[in-house]
Order: C-alpha cells, then sequence, then structure tokens
C-alpha cells in the first residue's frame, strides 16, 4: 500500500507513514526518555521534580511528539500558557515537516495533506497542533494570530471533525466585546 505525502506526484511507502505514525504515538522513544516521561507523570503534583523529568526526556528526545506534546500538556494544565504556546510552535513545526507541508503554516492548502481524513494520524496532528497554538494565542491576547490560525483551520477542515468553529465564535464574541468597549 503506497501513501500521499504532500503533492500527487510525490508518494512514500506506507510502511515510511507507519513509522511516522508509530513516532507520534511513542514509538521509538529511547528507553531512558521514556522513563523520564512516566517519572514527570507520577510526580506531577510537584512542579520541579516533573519539570526535571520532562527536561532530560527532551535532551535525551527533543523531536519526539511524545516529549513535545508531554511538556505542552505540564505547561497547558499548569497554566504556563507562554510556555504551552512555544512548544505549540516546536510542534508545529514538527507537524509541518512531518506532513511535508510548507514551513509556514498560513501557506498550507486542503489538497496537501489528507486533512479531510480524520484517521489520518499524521494530517491530524497538525490539525490539532494548529488548534492549540490558536487557542493559546487567544488565551494570551494574540487575538489576530489566533483568528488567522482558526480559520486556516476550518479552510483545511470545512467538515470541522477537530471543532475549531468553537474557537471562531470565541474570536468573533471577543471581538465584538472589544468594539463594544
Amino acid at each position: 500500500m503506497i501513501g500521499p505525502v504532500a503533492e500527487e506526484s510525490r508518494w512514500i511507502p506506507a510502511s515510511q507513514d507507519t513509522m511516522l505514525a508509530e513516532s507520534l504515538l511513542g514509538g521509538g522513544l529511547p528507553r531512558e526518555a521514556e522513563h523520564h516521561l512516566e517519572q514527570a507523570g507520577l510526580s506531577y503534583h510537584l512542579d520541579e521534580v516533573a519539570e526535571a523529568h520532562l527536561s532530560q526526556a527532551f535532551m535525551l528526545a527533543p523531536d519526539h511528539a511524545a516529549v513535545l506534546i508531554g511538556l505542552y500538556r505540564f505547561y497547558f494544565y499548569k497554566g504556563r500558557l507562554r510556555d504551552a504556546l512555544h512548544i505549540a510552535g516546536v510542534c508545529l513545526k514538527k507537524a509541518t515537516r512531518e506532513n511535508s507541508l510548507p514551513e509556514d503554516w498560513r501557506q498550507v492548502k486542503p489538497g496537501d495533506a489528507a486533512f479531510d481524513r480524520y484517521e489520518e494520524i499524521l494530517p491530524r496532528f497538525f490539525l490539532f497542533t494548529l488548534k492549540g497554538y490558536a487557542y493559546l494565542n487567544m488565551r494570551l491576547g494574540n487575538a489576530e494570530e489566533g483568528k488567522t490560525a482558526v480559520l486556516k483551520l476550518l479552510e483545511l477542515d470545512p467538515g470541522d471533525k477537530i471543532g475549531a468553529k468553537v474557537l471562531l465564535d470565541v474570536a468573533t464574541r471577543a471581538g465584538r466585546d472589544d468594539d463594544d468597549d
């Protein structure tokens, strides 16, 4: 089986697609990095200890999605939204690279990946990463950047399988609230 990547004329074997997907799900993670991720989860209530384990995992596997997602979630749920936004940016770069998309997410087009196929893990990783990026920008007061990302999400996922319309509604209401002041 062969799967498309980026453009119709470029194909990669499904086995490579599978390897990339497994990487996103934790495959290929060095054992020591996995250990640090597990310890971070067990010590979540101890901020400094958990973050030290996440930092160790990051040093061992800085581009592994499991590590990046662990860092993102830690920062997000600890209310460290600027740190979470930084990691979302790193994840967005990884997602564009893994999907063979343009480096600038604003230039991504619906036909660049199988965005309409929810079961396709790599395009879905890109969409959810962009959604997190949009949300965090909106929360941090970067309304235009957040709204631009939401509009890109809706262009790529017009069926709104990932729920970007909710963010657009929030951005629209926020814009009206600003105008009413």
